[in-house]
């Protein structure tokens, strides 16, 4: 009786060692980067509207949503930021009727950069739609997003959002 309890015990420690939370993407600092924005943020569009954008950790922490709403827009847009393996991943549900998807491509402590790998529901190569995104951290309620838009060939301008956390 003893041999099974002692064979039982060593067991469930060699388990529990094995048995342990999986291991960390490489993209794990990334994610908990976007973490940090959840709240309310607003600040001064690139045509002098008022730009709110919320960010919230959602589906039991493996994704963060991100609302943008402006001025000039009547509809909110959503982003949704995930991991795709060891890959930070986005998906821009954007008001031009498209979704470009986002890989990222760069990071440093203080900024992430995405750039377009697909975009669903683009009828023509012609058509507008997001490519690149670049979020700089300048404290933790201070944020610059940078988003660039592709059309008949080329990028536009970015599209500069300054940006104060609220809540």
């Amino acid at each position: 009786m003893k041999i099974a309890a002692v064979f039982m015990c060593a067991l469930s420690l060699v388990v529990s060692a094995f048995a342990g939370s999986p291991p960390e993407s490489k993209a794990s600092a990334e994610v908990e980067k976007m973490k940090s924005l959840e709240g309310v943020w607003e600040g001064p569009g690139p045509n002098g509207s008022t730009v709110h954008l919320s960010y919230k950790v959602v589906s039991a922490g493996s994704a963060v949503m991100e609302s943008i709403d402006h001025g000039e827009m009547h509809d909110t847009m959503i982003t949704v930021y995930h991991l795709d393996g060891d890959k930070l991943l986005m998906t821009h549900y954007c008001s031009a009727g498209n979704q470009p998807r986002m890989r990222l491509t760069a990071s440093t402590p203080n900024s992430l950069s995405f750039h377009e790998y697909e975009v669903t529901n683009l009828h023509s190569k012609d058509d507008l739609y997001m490519n690149k995104v670049v979020i700089t951290w300048k404290d933790k309620d201070h944020i610059l997003e940078e988003w660039t838009a592709h059309a008949k060939g080329k990028d536009e301008e970015p599209q500069v959002f300054t940006l104060e956390r609220k809540h």
